[in-house]
């Protein structure tokens, strides 16, 4: 696959945090490729392959964002549905749409702490006034380059 965003590393870019960070976002409409990661215990197996098979259809159909968008919904020990979001309709894959309001939190570390920043996160969002309707990760970087750029950031949205 060639390189599809411009990035140092050849693959993910570097994440800059401040427009997520305790923000509030209102989507209508957002296009997105939906697909399913397999996972044992929300540990995924096959989640490059995934990515790899719609970033192909996606580059190919000429559907790129300007910046890539990426949200799974953690919604089983066994899988998750993977969110990529389009600029337009991909043939031959699942779209899924997208609206409502959300609000952001960055949090930076490893994976094995998403637990305690989703309490966090429920903490923020009572202190705001909001109730969590649904949540979903947004995974910045992969590892190969979150360990490059020294960070792993990980965006939880969440539909108020």
């Amino acid at each position: 696959m060639d390189k599809l965003y411009d990035s140092e590393t050849g693959c993910c870019g570097r994440f800059d945090p401040e427009p997520w960070d305790e923000k509030e976002h209102v989507f209508e409409d957002r296009l997105f490729v939906k697909d399913r990661v397999r996972s044992i215990f929300h540990i995924p197996i096959n989640f490059g392959k995934v990515i790899v098979r719609n970033m192909e259809k996606i580059s190919n159909a000429e559907a790129l964002t300007a910046e890539p968008f990426l949200l799974s919904d953690e919604n089983s020990l066994w899988g998750s549905d993977l969110y990529i979001e389009v600029t337009k309709e991909i043939a031959g894959s699942q779209m899924e749409k997208i609206s409502g309001t959300f609000v952001s939190k960055v949090f930076e570390g490893p994976y094995k702490n998403i637990r305690s920043w989703v309490k966090e996160m429920e903490g923020y969002l009572g202190s705001e006034g909001k109730h969590l309707k649904k949540l979903y990760f947004y995974y910045t970087t992969c590892p190969k380059c979150a360990k490059y750029y020294g960070k792993n950031y990980v965006v939880l949205v969440a539909q108020v």
